[in-house]
């Protein structure tokens, strides 16, 4: 099944893509069984480096011609997929035209972010630590946290747990500040090897043991790029919800049967 959706989707991006042979392309990298690759193909395969990409897109068109040539196109349910494939590119294209200029940040904005979050620039550390992974409901964090304050440790902690059939996982693992939920960074900061968190999750509890913290700060022009790529996409996404409600606001939607609300 895979499979199959891989060959769906490579038919649906490819059927506006696939050149001629007989028309020259200045920007043209190789011709599989006669139908040209562009570099714009190459440049959007997505693969770590060109010669990778190239590769990565001569096995797709290899798979598209094939399924081509079986008449798979005709297929009802792979020309659904195939439709649905290109209603979510127009839609995805769509919104990142409707953010353009409007989600870059301004100076101020990256300045501000830097300023405001020291736990990721100015005060960066990179954690060595224990962490248990917790599936527990909302109402249940608060008599965690009381039991993690009279553990000794995350193992009479997680012995604790397994008494009780919680579900659980552990790992140790060594994460800079970036790579963490920003609302467990202020208490993070604070804490002292060996202490023991607990942060409430949307699927349960983060239980963390420090072992040990290594500051690693980044001025505000090392940061400057990844702020304004964070904030870029955030900003993306909050135009992006926005203009949803917006087209749903003056849009006839109709519900059927038993989609009714």
């Amino acid at each position: 099944m895979r499979a199959l959706s891989f060959l769906i989707f490579a038919t649906a991006l490819t059927g506006c893509d696939r050149v001629a042979a007989d028309r020259a392309d200045p920007q043209l990298v190789a011709r599989v069984n006669g139908i040209e690759i562009s570099a714009r193909q190459v440049r959007t395969g997505g693969a770590p480096s060109v010669a990778q990409a190239v590769e990565k897109i001569i096995d797709r068109e290899l798979l598209v011609q094939k399924a081509l040539e079986a008449g798979l196109e005709r297929d009802p349910l792979v020309k659904d997929s195939i439709d649905s494939a290109r209603r979510q590119v127009l839609a995805q294209a769509y919104l990142e035209r409707a953010a353009g200029a409007a989600a870059q940040p301004s100076r101020e904005e990256v300045r501000a972010f830097y300023a405001e979050n020291p736990a990721l620039f100015a005060e960066r550390r990179i954690y060595r630590m224990r962490e248990l992974v917790v599936s527990a409901p909302a109402e249940m964090i608060d008599v965690l946290r009381a039991q993690a304050a009279r553990a000794a440790d995350l193992d009479e902690l997680a012995a604790w747990l397994k008494a009780r059939n919680a579900r659980f996982s552990a790992a140790t693992e060594t994460q800079p500040a970036e790579q963490l939920p920003l609302a467990f960074l202020p208490q993070l900061a604070r804490m002292k090897a060996g202490e023991v968190a607990v942060f409430a999750t949307p699927l349960g509890a983060s239980v963390i043991q420090l072992i040990h913290a290594e500051d690693a700060p980044l001025g505000a022009e090392q940061a400057a790029a990844l702020i304004e790529q964070f904030l870029a996409g955030r900003k993306r996404l909050e135009i992006a919800a926005a203009e949803v409600k917006r087209l749903r606001s003056s849009a006839r939607i109709e519900y059927v049967a038993q989609f009714k609300r």
